[in-house]
């Protein structure tokens, strides 16, 4: 049977009643338990590319305007639950837990109360294109085909409410720029413009189902597909393509910043607190991204001579953009050379890492519909994505940082640690924080530098020109959204001071002009987790272990900055005896 929401919120109530016959940490498990199993009812998880099927997931997320609402009065009375909950009483790790817990609520109703809804995609991610991710999720058993079929089934009733909330957010000035929206609908028409429906990425998971299930029910459930394709999903996108080009590009605001939208000052500092899980103001964050670059700059000039090139800064990355020495020549190369960096980093990782997970992570091609606007490469607990479009924009000198910051020891160890850690309240297990996440990846790509991954001063070079990437952020996200920054003095500050592709510069800045505060989360993220490396260091003196360290930093999963920094500072008194 299904849970209403005025079920759920008399529950609430009445946990509150019974509040004084309860420990503090019962209250508090009873609350985040109740919420989270709430949570998953709410969103069934179809971006999740290796979890089994289940009831919930025959239908898409409800996105209407009368469903946030509801989101929100109930995150909003927990909110007001764990206001309630003496947190001088909790034990030791709940306190830990409520650090984590309450800032996740924070944030999912202050999302809502933006009407973040309003505006459902970016540059870079798009929720037409995050149903791609279905086609990802195993189909084991008959049911489970089932459930898939259904969702197709769901999506025109799914687009119709997006395309509502657009709607809404277009009135009232709440849109994503219209100068990032050109060619953007080449990830919608590929799914609206296919021959038939056995030729829709939405059929692949119906090409190979397993011999359990017999023959003629084999065929039935791949014509019920066929069908849900032709006469939902073809159709859905269809309409979303239309709209898209003939109401949202026309109407988008002609304006970058997020302060430029209503409540836009507001807007963009929870945008801030979400992403780098600190309360540091625009321009505080822009004048730590300028020292960051100045001190980077100096590394890169000092490279570039260890290379022996003859010419200025200006000419040197120009050679690395135009020479044919760096770049593969065809895709397989790219990903060959990926899978290579890869096998070093293995040979080397139990030497800096002792918390190692068990699961496996592989290398892929980003899917051709969404390529063109991507960045070089994602990870994920099982996925390493490499971006084989446009390869003289594919560097193979920023290969070895970006394997390291993507894959091992990056984002697929530590999502799949975090997958591993059952000790966990779902809350923290099951969730990503971007400081943290990114923070780590980044602080990855430096500590490649002691695995000795990287072999040549170009690749070297490359590093430091992806660490000078993520320092420019700091300055164009607050130039842009803060300052009045235009698209092209963004573009060209952060093609002067990077050996980034002129392609992955432009896709890069739309992607902070339409994604507010997300760039922000990882120089901020990795500054921390060094400072706090070298905090443990000079503390501890001989008693410093780098795995050790390592292992506490991954160990706590993803929690927010200042989190981290409390379970850092207890780990060194403990290690100090």
């Amino acid at each position: 049977m299904r849970t209403t929401f005025a079920g759920l919120l008399l529950a609430g109530l009445c946990m509150t009643g019974m509040a004084q016959a309860e420990s503090a940490d019962q209250r508090f498990e009873a609350l985040y338990k109740q919420e989270w199993s709430w949570r998953q009812q709410q969103f069934g998880g179809y971006d999740d590319e290796d979890r089994e099927s289940s009831e919930r997931d025959r239908r898409l997320p409800d996105v209407g305007a009368a469903a946030q609402k509801q989101r929100l009065a109930y995150w909003s009375d927990a909110l007001k639950q764990l206001d309630a909950i003496p947190e001088a009483e909790l034990s030791a790790e709940n306190q830990v837990n409520l650090a984590v817990y309450r800032p996740q609520v924070e944030n999912l109703a202050a999302d809502i109360r933006f009407r973040g809804y309003e505006m459902p995609f970016n540059s870079d991610s798009q929720f037409w294109s995050n149903l791609g991710f279905m086609t990802r999720r195993p189909l084991n058993s008959a049911e489970a085909v089932r459930n898939y079929i259904a969702k197709l089934d769901d999506v025109p009733r799914y687009f119709d409410q997006n395309i509502d909330n657009m709607r809404a957010g277009l009135k009232r000035g709440f849109s994503v720029p219209r100068a990032v929206l050109d060619g953007r609908d080449v990830s919608i028409a590929s799914h609206a413009e296919v021959a038939s429906p056995e030729a829709s990425d939405f059929y692949k998971p119906l090409k190979s189902l397993p011999a359990s299930i017999p023959a003629e029910e084999q065929a039935q459930l791949r014509a019920d597909a066929q069908r849900a394709i032709r006469e939902h999903v073809v159709p859905a996108y269809a309409k979303l393509l239309k709209f898209f080009r003939e109401d949202y590009v026309p109407k988008a605001r002609k304006t970058l910043a997020a302060e430029a939208m209503p409540d836009g000052k507001a807007f963009y500092r929870q945008q801030i607190r979400e992403y780098t899980t600190l309360d540091l103001d625009p321009e505080e964050i822009h004048r730590i991204g300028l020292g960051e670059v100045a001190r980077i700059d100096a590394e890169m000039q000092a490279t570039m001579k260890q290379t022996g090139f003859k010419g200025d800064f200006p000419a040197f990355l120009e050679f690395l953009r135009t020479d044919p020495q760096f770049y593969a020549k065809t895709p397989e190369e790219l990903l060959m050379r990926a899978a290579w960096i890869a096998k070093q980093v293995d040979a080397k990782i139990g030497r800096f890492i002792g918390l190692l997970p068990r699961g496996r992570f592989g290398i892929e091609p980003v899917p051709e519909a969404i390529a063109p606007f991507w960045t070089a490469g994602r990870g994920s607990a099982h996925t390493y994505w490499v971006n084989t479009y446009d390869l003289p924009s594919r560097p193979l000198y920023n290969l070895p940082a970006l394997t390291l910051h993507e894959s091992s020891p990056g984002h697929s160890l530590q999502g799949a640690l975090a997958e591993e850690q059952k000790h966990y309240p779902d809350f923290r297990s099951q969730n990503y924080i971007s400081a943290y996440g990114e923070g780590w990846a980044l602080y990855c790509e430096k500590l490649g530098k002691e695995m000795d991954i990287y072999h040549t001063p170009y690749e070297e070079f490359g590093r430091e020109t992806y660490e000078m990437w993520r320092a420019a952020r700091l300055v164009i996200d607050t130039g842009i959204h803060h300052k009045g920054w235009t698209r092209q003095q963004a573009i060209d500050y952060l093609a002067s001071h990077t050996a980034l592709s002129r392609h992955e510069v432009e896709t890069e800045v739309d992607r902070y002009i339409s994604w507010p505060g997300q760039a922000l989360s990882y120089k901020l993220g990795e500054i921390k987790i060094v400072e706090l490396r070298a905090r443990a260091e000079k503390e501890l003196g001989a008693k410093f272990d780098l795995r050790a360290f390592h292992d506490a930093v991954l160990g706590e999963g993803s929690v927010p900055l200042p989190v981290l920094e409390r379970q850092i500072d207890r780990w060194i008194a403990k290690r100090k005896g």
